[in-house]
């Protein structure tokens, strides 16, 4: 990291972690820390804690933590130097300028996107020219996309040649690692270098600010693979991207559109939706989550009308359930194929078919999620046999049982009584049986867990699990401690990052201490740029928790001889170790006999 220690320490100092986060959500006072709902995963309940004489976040819910930096990295999906200079900019400091690191990556990222920017004008141009007329030919006649919505989403075609970007990008002061760098061309085995895209339909991907960070591609044919994007970079990153929000983000509509495919995009803004947006061949992620709700308070959801469709749709329903997104479904009827059978329809066929008119009325039939998921239950039995009904009453009763309204399941449960032709009374028992069922699994599932006291104790993330857990909490507490006040560390000689079991832990303390005998603060914040997301999740839970000052001489010498009898006991290799061990045992205070 080229951004000076110093500089960071300057920053941190001058941020309120209270601030920082309260520009993004509100937060309350309760004891020492504020709560908040934790913008990073859904939840009623708050469980996001803010310590400000720390100077760190912390969510018991999802476990992500660290300081002002690692906040606003998180919230606007920024690598750590933007992030530093976004909040170097409001704290009205200037970022020292270094030839290395920070300006490298700076400059290489800015590179980058002035060639995504030129190729996709190179892209475009092609569609006038004679090696882009199939592409234009598949624009026009296949997808009956215009020239004013071509030209919108900067549509082009990528020619049926090896070179044809490189040569063209040579010409503008781009060599072949600039263009690998932004996944525009590949490597071969035999050590050439080629075009990624040959004879594609080219989409560029332009995020909320304008940039192109990316493309996606398509063939015109029935050849593998049909879709193909630019890899995963710092700055594309598909479980983050929604593509067409840059113009969805300032429709007049009250809701957003969710369809699978970046031409469905396309051809709903065409068609006057221009709230329609999609994910990069993904998923819904949680990431996509938080994005939608910046933008909007509804989402219909329009996938293909296939199993994979209706998997997707159930999938993403769940996702959003916690979400301030309410959720609507749109149902796409089949299509009518030529042998008289039905078959997958997506929203560009629709909309071909039966206009913009007939997608509207669709739009206003849409169900809720609650509707939807018993609409799908409702078509998996025939409820004129007895014996179906009874099933159908039984699987729509765990639909029902899931909804956390009563007034919601009093609905529902009366038009599932209505259907199947039985009292609501009946049908209300069952959901109760059902609830209750489902509040007891909870109860066991939570009484397992509490059984495996080191399960609870671990970190979440597998790579970082203690191999020592004695030990790990005795050195969680170090850190605590030194926390507080870097002066605790003159109580802790002889105590090395190599007594540590845990490399994580040995490595903070070893970095607070170099920062304590610099002078500097011990904040966590200031290691920010030190340690990996998930690394700074476990040290920010580690430190978050409570350590009364009173006591803390005496639980720091506690855990710093707990942390030497373990590393101790790690060592013994003979009798004479052995008797060294008991020895250093008898010596600690507590230690019972």
């Amino acid at each position: 990291m080229a951004i000076p220690d110093s500089f960071l320490d300057e920053l941190n100092g001058r941020l309120s972690i209270v601030d920082v986060v309260s520009a993004y959500l509100p937060l309350n006072k309760k004891g020492a820390n504020h709560w908040g709902l934790c913008p990073f995963h859904h939840e009623k309940t708050p469980s996001f804690s803010v310590n400000e004489s720390k100077n760190i976040f912390h969510c018991f819910g999802c476990g992500k933590g660290g300081g002002p930096i690692r906040f606003v990295m998180e919230m606007d999906g920024l690598p750590f130097p933007e992030a530093v200079r976004k909040l170097a900019d409001q704290a009205g400091l200037q970022v020292p300028e270094e030839d290395a690191g920070d300006g490298k990556w700076r400059e290489k990222r800015r590179r980058v996107l002035e060639l995504n920017r030129e190729a996709a004008r190179f892209y475009r141009s092609m569609l006038a020219d004679p090696r882009g007329a199939a592409v234009a030919a598949y624009i026009r006649d296949k997808r009956r996309i215009s020239p004013k919505f071509s030209a919108r989403f900067g549509l082009g075609a990528a020619p049926d040649a090896w070179d044809s970007l490189i040569t063209a990008m040579a010409g503008r002061g781009y060599d072949k690692a600039d263009l690998i760098d932004a996944g525009l061309a590949v490597a071969g085995k035999s050590g050439g270098v080629y075009d990624k895209y040959r004879n594609r339909l080219m989409l560029p991907v332009i995020d909320v600010r304008g940039d192109v960070i990316g493309f996606t591609s398509r063939v015109m044919d029935d050849s593998t693979p049909k879709y193909l994007n630019t890899p995963e970079t710092a700055i594309f990153k598909k479980r983050s991207i929604l593509y067409g929000l840059n113009y969805a983000k300032n429709t007049k509509r009250p809701n957003f559109i969710l369809v699978e495919g970046n031409i469905d995009v396309i051809t709903l803004h065409q068609a006057g939706f221009d709230n329609t947006v999609a994910t990069m061949g993904t998923a819904l992620t949680e990431d996509h989550v938080r994005l939608l709700e910046r933008y909007t308070r509804e989402l219909v959801l329009c996938y293909d009308n296939d199993a994979a469709g209706e998997d997707a749709t159930q999938r993403s329903i769940a996702l959003l359930k916690r979400s301030e997104v309410a959720v609507k479904v749109l149902r796409l009827p089949k299509r009518q194929l030529p042998d008289g059978t039905l078959g997958k329809q997506d929203a560009d066929d629709y909309i071909k078919n039966f206009g913009p008119e007939a997608f509207e009325g669709l739009m206003d039939q849409s169900a809720n999620s609650a509707e939807y998921r018993l609409s799908v239950v409702r078509g998996q039995f025939d409820l004129s046999r007895d014996d179906q009904r009874a099933q159908y009453l039984l699987a729509a009763a765990e639909v029902v049982a899931s909804l956390p309204s009563p007034v919601e399941r009093e609905v529902y449960a009366g038009r599932c009584a209505e259907e199947a032709k039985v009292s609501k009374d009946a049908v209300l028992q069952e959901v109760d049986r059902q609830r209750k069922k489902r509040s007891l699994q909870a109860r066991k599932q939570e009484e397992r867990q509490n059984l495996v006291p080191a399960r609870q104790l671990q970190p979440k993330s597998r790579e970082l699990r203690y191999t020592n857990v004695r030990s790990a909490l005795a050195e969680e507490g170090v850190l605590r401690v030194v926390a507080l006040d870097g002066e605790f560390f003159a109580g802790l000689d002889g105590l090395e990052p190599e007594h540590f079991s845990s490399p994580l832990l040995g490595r903070a303390y070893g970095l607070l201490r170099e920062r304590w005998r610099a002078g500097r603060s011990v904040s966590l914040a200031g290691l920010e740029g030190q340690f990996t997301p998930e690394e700074l999740d476990q040290l920010t839970a580690a430190v978050q928790q409570p350590q009364a000052r009173g006591s803390a001489r005496e639980a720091l010498e506690d855990c710093r001889q707990t942390i030497l009898a373990e590393h101790r006991r790690g060592e013994i290799h003979s009798a004479e170790d052995l008797a060294g061990l008991k020895q250093a045992l008898k010596q600690k205070k507590g230690f019972g006999g």
